[in-house]
């Protein structure tokens, strides 16, 4: 099979072009970027689609790097293709954002191609990764440790870029340009082991097919078929679980059922954590297998209350049976204190609701006990006005029921108030003791007897 049937079966199998869709070509002028260019050439009129060109100036190689841009501008104007150009400072960059050559290579070229793309009014970004590359690829992700996701490799299409040579071997594009006669630029840089790719390329690969496996290249690539089915499976398997486990999900938060999570497999949990954190942020830069780890770690231990903050403003947290993934840092109190006053309802900004206290004699209160936002006290045990606040260090009271004192503390823990929200609960108290912790406990101390005159009649609620 040929360079343009096989570029072509490709094409079909991943659903690389649309019918009338613009491809970009990141164009560099040598073999690889020249073989793709001719092979979509040769099946433009077949699948109808439109070509333009763009070519990087990496700005390292001097009067060569300018001859590989004059000669891909003079093709590009030969074959009546449209042609993009830019040049880039990419060791500046390098040092300035203190990463390596490569990523700042690849970042500027992939900021350029989109750019260009979305000025032609969209499409696909075509690029020469060939089953080589594939292999190189493979190679440096063992190297720096990867699990089944690494090992897949490139994919055939990421977003709006396509990988048309991606089942063709560096040896089949070198004879596609020979028979056909099409000349190429070189770069020397590629001959040279200055970067790790071209380490790999150079003097890896070639070690290992003269030592252990002449056929590297396609074993690898078989390797990434295999690898790609598996982590398709995976993927989908995990996207149900989530979809599945997820309690809630809010603009900066994610709760999951911890019960269920807690039945997943080790590797099934990994992969519901990294889909929070990227459901949540949209991206897992600076997330390592470690950060996954220690999240699933604490989430199986279920400590309620116990927190992991990671990179990027991102915490993992417990809260009874909930596990939760939420952006932004840990909430901060606010203390509020308010008096109440019988002529009007009063709000509380903090909580956005109101409160409104009457005095009713007893004999003509009707009392709703269906509603735990209203509630009702002797008036007369009322000493020095009343106060609603949130709680302080030490807080006690006497719970409806009971001869002795609780702490707040203890009441928050049994009735499963998570930390974040213990700060925000009201409680009405009058000079000297808690009357009532809103929409949850009432004080012994102040209730309804048979003595009661006067009743207090207390309505909370939010603010229409």
């Amino acid at each position: 099979m040929g360079l343009k049937e096989q570029m072509l079966l490709t094409i079909d199998q991943h659903s690389l072009i649309d019918k009338g869709d613009n491809i970009l070509i990141g164009l560099s002028g040598g073999p690889d970027s020249m073989a793709l260019l001719y092979g979509l050439l040769e099946i433009q009129n077949q699948k109808s689609f439109s070509i333009y060109i763009a070519h990087v100036n990496h700005g390292v190689r001097g009067e060569e790097a300018d001859e590989d841009e004059k000669f891909v501008e003079r093709l590009s104007k030969k074959l009546n293709l449209p042609y993009y150009s830019t040049r880039i400072d990419m060791e500046g960059y390098a040092k300035k954002h203190k990463m390596s050559s490569e990523e700042a290579g690849r970042k500027l070229r992939y900021d350029f191609f989109r750019d260009t793309l979305l000025n032609i009014g969209g499409g696909k970004i075509a690029v020469a990764h060939n089953k080589n590359d594939q292999a190189e690829t493979l190679i440096m992700r063992m190297l720096r440790g990867t699990g089944i996701d690494g090992l897949k490799g490139m994919e055939y299409k990421t977003e709006e870029i396509i990988r048309p040579l991606l089942d063709i071997s560096r040896a089949e594009i070198e004879e596609y340009i020979e028979i056909n006669k099409i000349e190429t630029r070189l770069d020397k840089t590629n001959l040279v082991p200055i970067y790790n790719r071209n380490k790999i390329r150079l003097e890896v690969i070639p070690y290992i097919k003269e030592n252990f496996n002449p056929n590297i290249i396609d074993t690898l690539w078989r390797t990434s078929k295999i690898m790609s089915y598996d982590s398709s499976f995976l993927n989908e398997y995990t996207l149900k679980t989530y979809r599945d486990l997820m309690k809630s999900k809010k603009k900066n938060s994610i709760i999951l059922y911890r019960k269920k999570f807690s039945k997943e497999h080790t590797a099934i949990k990994q992969r519901i954590v990294r889909q929070a954190i990227y459901d949540l942020t949209n991206n897992l830069q600076g997330i390592t297998s470690k950060h996954i780890l220690d999240i699933v770690e604490l989430f199986d231990r279920g400590d309620t209350g116990k927190s992991i903050d990671l990179i990027n403003n991102i915490i993992a947290e417990t809260s009874y049976d909930d596990l939760i993934i939420k952006m932004g840092n840990k909430e901060y109190s606010v203390d509020y204190n308010y008096d109440i006053s019988f002529e009007k309802p009063i709000y509380i900004k903090e909580t956005n609701c109101f409160i409104e206290a009457r005095v009713v004699p007893k004999e003509k209160v009707e009392i709703n006990f269906k509603d735990r936002f209203i509630k009702y006290f002797d008036y007369d045990k009322i000493e020095d006005g009343l106060h609603l606040r949130n709680r302080k260090t030490g807080d006690k009271f006497v719970p409806l029921g009971m001869n002795g004192m609780k702490k707040l503390k203890d009441l928050f823990i049994d009735e499963k108030i998570p930390l974040n929200k213990r700060d925000t609960i009201p409680i009405l108290t009058d000079g000297k003791n808690i009357i009532w912790v809103v929409g949850l406990r009432v004080s012994e101390d102040y209730k309804i007897t048979p003595s009661t005159k006067n009743v207090l009649v207390i309505k909370y609620y939010k603010k229409p």
